[in-house]
């Protein structure tokens, strides 16, 4: 019995669409990186790129619980000394609403090349509308 490999030539790419409106952005965010990755394939290797584009839309009304909007913290760091900048997550949310997701789902992804890869087949929209309507992306019903 062989050891079948994947072939990055071989792979085949769908497009789905996400709706977060209302969804919990953990979930969302761990099913958004589960198909970024290709674990939803039969063909999946860890070291082969072969998950699918998601694009993510409404992503201003995604869900979160308790008291989160004002204690968790989003930092960054200008580089220069003193240049920490801090921004809690109901700020951020009303001021750009797509970092959310995408701080939420390049976390559950691999921190290599690979993982960079992967996260550039997210796509994430504020509003219902979309540039991807010729790719004729399918709708993703999430657990």
């Amino acid at each position: 019995m062989k050891t079948y490999v994947t072939n990055p030539n071989e792979i085949e790419r769908e497009w789905y669409v996400v709706d977060a409106t209302g969804q919990t952005l953990g979930r969302l965010a761990a099913q958004v990186a589960h198909i970024l990755r290709g674990k939803h394939k039969p063909i999946y290797s860890p070291s082969v790129d072969t998950g699918d584009y998601v694009i993510v839309v409404n992503a201003e009304k995604i869900h979160v619980t308790g008291r989160k909007p004002d204690q968790k913290i989003y930092y960054r760091h200008s580089g220069y000394p003193g240049g920490l900048k801090a921004i809690t997550l109901r700020n951020l949310l009303h001021k750009h609403p797509t970092r959310v997701i995408e701080h939420a789902v390049r976390g559950m992804l691999p921190k290599n090349r690979l993982g960079r890869r992967m996260f550039k087949k997210l796509k994430v929209y504020a509003g219902p509308d979309h540039p991807h309507a010729a790719q004729q992306p399918k709708p993703l019903e999430l657990r």
